[in-house]
């Protein structure tokens, strides 16, 4: 289950997603990835192009992938987000997701982000923002990777 501060995004399956074989090809759960860390983010009040004007540009420094089960042309999948560690200069995400109808998870991930300034010189994130970001006191907990 995830923790209060968490987020889901739903993905249908396009065949523009898929290999030759129907499965969701497996760079694109990085692109899921992406897009529910930006959900995430913007739900908060946070735009990732406003945090660009800012000179906060976030890089990622490392991603975890666990493959469980396939992803198919059609379904609709469901990604669970959440943060866990956050530090003054970077974060990590945690993602699982599951296919809509059945609740099979497909993928369980993570990813660490820095924060950078338009030079890519790791920045220190403004106190109010981190705030934001951090799990709720109540729930340490992240999606069960």
């Amino acid at each position: 289950m995830l923790p209060k501060c968490g987020e889901v995004l739903e993905i249908k399956i396009y065949y523009e997603d898929t290999d030759c074989g129907g499965v969701v090809y497996y760079a694109n759960y990085l692109k899921y990835f992406e897009r529910a860390r930006t959900e995430y983010l913007e739900i908060r009040g946070h735009s990732v192009a406003a945090l660009m004007e800012q000179g906060i540009i976030f890089v990622v420094v490392r991603a975890e992938v666990d493959y469980c089960s396939p992803g198919r042309y059609g379904e609709t999948l469901v990604i669970e987000t959440a943060v866990g560690e956050v530090t003054r200069a970077a974060l990590t995400f945690s993602h699982v997701i599951r296919e809509k109808v059945t609740g099979r998870v497909v993928v369980k991930g993570s990813a660490r982000l820095a924060a950078t300034d338009k030079n890519g010189k790791v920045t220190r994130l403004d106190k109010g923002l981190v705030a934001t970001l951090q799990p709720a006191p109540s729930s340490s907990e992240s999606p069960s990777l």
